[in-house]
C-alpha cells in the first residue's frame, strides 16, 4: 500500500513539473518504479503515463506551438526516439548515463550564464539536434531533459517552449511506446495497477500545473528550467557511480 501512495504522489508531482517546464514525468517516475522492478521494465511502464500526461498537457495548452521547430526538430526527434527505443537495453550503460548527466549540466550552465540565449539552431543543425535528443530519450526513457536542453538554443518564450516541447514529446512517445508494448507487454500487464495509479497522479498534476504556467514570469521560468536540468544532470551522474 505504501508504494501505491508513493506512485500517486510522485505522478502528481511529475505531472505538475512537466506542465510548468515541459518535462519531468519520466525523470521522476522511472526511479520510483525502479524501486520495485528492474530499470528496463520501469522505462517501459512509465512510457504509458508519460504518453497520457503529455497528450493531456498538449490538449490543455491548445496551441502555443512553433510549427517550424516542430516539423524540423520534432520529426527527427520521433525518428531518433524509435531508433533509441529499439536499442534501449543499452540504457544501463554507465558511460552513457555519465554523458547524459554532463550534457544536462552543460545546458543548465549555458542557460544560467546567458550563453543559451545567444545560441541558435538553424537548418541541418536543428535536424541533427532533434534526432540526437530523440534517440537519447528513447534509450533512457528520460527524453524531456535532453530535449529541453537542445530546445534552449531556440530562445522561445515559456508558453511556446512548453507547447513545442510537448508536441515533440508526442512524436517521440508515438514512436517508442509501441516498441515497449511489443517487447514487454507481459511484464507490463503484471504491474498494470501500478501503471494506472501513476497515470492518475500524472493527470491530476498536469491539470493543476497547466493552470500555474501562465502565472510564472519568463525570467523565473528559465531559472526553474535551468534548475531542473541541473538537478537531473547531477542525479544521473550519481546514478552512474
Amino acid at each position: 500500500m505504501w508504494f501505491d501512495a508513493v506512485l500517486v504522489i510522485a505522478g502528481a508531482l511529475a505531472g505538475f513539473i512537466a506542465a510548468v517546464t515541459g518535462f519531468g514525468i519520466g525523470s521522476l517516475l522511472t526511479p520510483v518504479f525502479a524501486l520495485q522492478v528492474d530499470t528496463r521494465l520501469a522505462v517501459a511502464a512509465v512510457s504509458v503515463p508519460h504518453l497520457i500526461g503529455t497528450a493531456l498537457r498538449f490538449w490543455l495548452m491548445r496551441g502555443g506551438v512553433d510549427r517550424r521547430i516542430l516539423w524540423s526538430f520534432g520529426l527527427t526527434s520521433g525518428t531518433g526516439g524509435l531508433a533509441g527505443a529499439m536499442l534501449y537495453g543499452v540504457a544501463s550503460s554507465r558511460w552513457l548515463t555519465i554523458l547524459f548527466g554532463v550534457l544536462l549540466l552543460l545546458a543548465a550552465a549555458s542557460e544560467i550564464s546567458g550563453l543559451a540565449r545567444r545560441m541558435r539552431f538553424r537548418g541541418w543543425v536543428a535536424w541533427v539536434a532533434g534526432a540526437l535528443s530523440g534517440m537519447l530519450g528513447g534509450l533512457v526513457g528520460n527524453q524531456g531533459g535532453i530535449r529541453s536542453a537542445a530546445l534552449i538554443g531556440f530562445d522561445l518564450r515559456k508558453e511556446l517552449f512548453v507547447g513545442t516541447a510537448t508536441a515533440i514529446a508526442l512524436f517521440v512517445d508515438g514512436a517508442r511506446v509501441p516498441v515497449y508494448l511489443y517487447t514487454q507487454h507481459e511484464e507490463m500487464r503484471a504491474i498494470l495497477w501500478w501503471i494506472a495509479l501513476a497515470m492518475a497522479g500524472v493527470i491530476l498534476g498536469t491539470v493543476i500545473g497547466s493552470r500555474a504556467l501562465g502565472r510564472i514570469p519568463d525570467v523565473w521560468f528559465r531559472r526553474v528550467l535551468a534548475l531542473m536540468l541541473a538537478i537531473l544532470g547531477v542525479a544521473m551522474l550519481l546514478r552512474a557511480r
